[in-house]
């Protein structure tokens, strides 16, 4: 049972980060799974998967501090495309947008082969759901209502409406296009309007259909047990001003479904260039804006991490190193 959940959870989840300090915006484009802000500090698992893609970046997690510069320092000679010894920002904001292009496709590949062992060019709706929720059919009406039914039964609700979004032709079945649209909708302009409604609804506690301030705070920080309002760190001030002065434009006390989308899908928002603007500010030693691969290097832990511990199978999946 756990393990359907998972395969479900991990099928309908939508990539909802933590805002940072300064951009207070929840990521349309999914760079990580990972929190990009636990409270005021940057979040270096979400630099890592954001450069090495989430798979390859738990791989590196296993990697003694030895091996993981070595591997890194092929990487950059990858980076580096115009061999001049330099990561430039366009350079480094273009391999961030291959890896999660590598990884979206990679991952819709595998559940793609998943729930179409065949081949076919199509996956029925119905094929889908016997292969992800046929084990609810076993359960009890009583099994149905308590959390863990509950819980199902929305998520086979959510993947329904999220299917039908991504039907673009209507005919209840998804070709490859259609089911990458479907698990990643965060990677698709047609899947934006879901994308938007599914973060609006996660929010919305009390579900009246808007999100309250404290609604939009409850997202991204969670106070210690008799924790007041005025114990809260200064970015959390931060943020009720935000909400107050940017989010609510209309001024009623809430962000509607419209402001919610110009909170978390800003057109003008490239998420490939700020990730990699924080890497070159972070790692850029004598401020020329562009890095060596000493630099990189001497801050390796902010772009791979490592453990000194257990190479298990990381090193069987990087052949290519």
């Amino acid at each position: 049972m756990l393990t359907t959940l998972f395969i479900a959870l991990a099928i309908t989840a939508v990539f909802a980060g933590v805002p940072s300090i300064d951009e207070t915006k929840r990521m349309m484009d999914h760079l990580s799974d990972a929190e990009h802000y636990r409270n005021e500090h940057h979040n270096k698992q979400f630099d890592h998967d954001a450069f090495l893609g989430e798979d390859q970046a738990k791989s590196f997690d296993q990697l003694s501090p030895e091996e993981s510069k070595r591997r890194l320092g092929v990487i950059v000679d990858k980076i580096d495309a115009d061999k001049d010894g330099f990561v430039s920002l366009v350079e480094l904001k273009d391999w961030i947008r291959y890896t999660q292009k590598r990884y979206i496709e990679e991952d819709v590949d595998r559940h793609w082969k998943q729930h179409n062992p065949n081949n076919d060019d199509l996956i029925t709706w119905e094929t889908y759901k016997k292969n992800v929720y046929g084990f609810m059919e076993g359960m009890s009406e009583s099994d149905l209502k308590n959390n863990e039914g509950f819980t199902y039964t929305n998520l086979l609700k959510r993947d329904r409406r999220r299917w039908h979004y991504a039907d673009s032709d209507k005919d209840d079945s998804l070709n490859r296009t259609e089911f990458g649209g479907f698990l990643h909708p965060e990677d698709h302009g047609s899947m934006r309007d879901i994308v938007v409604l599914e973060t609006l609804e996660d929010i919305d506690k009390d579900k009246d259909g808007k999100v309250s301030l404290e609604e939009y705070i409850g997202d991204m920080y969670k106070p210690d047990e008799g924790e007041t309002i005025e114990d809260e760190p200064d970015w959390v001030k931060q943020e009720r001003e935000q909400f107050a002065g940017y989010r609510d434009t209309n001024k009623d006390g809430f962000m509607d479904e419209h402001e919610v989308k110009d909170w978390i899908a800003p057109p003008e928002f490239d998420h490939a260039e700020a990730e990699a603007r924080h890497l070159v500010f972070e790692a850029d030693s004598d401020a020329d804006e562009k890095l060596t691969k000493e630099e990189i290097l001497d801050k390796y832990d902010l772009f791979v991490g490592s453990q000194a511990t257990d190479f298990g199978e990381a090193l069987a999946r990087h052949d290519e190193f």
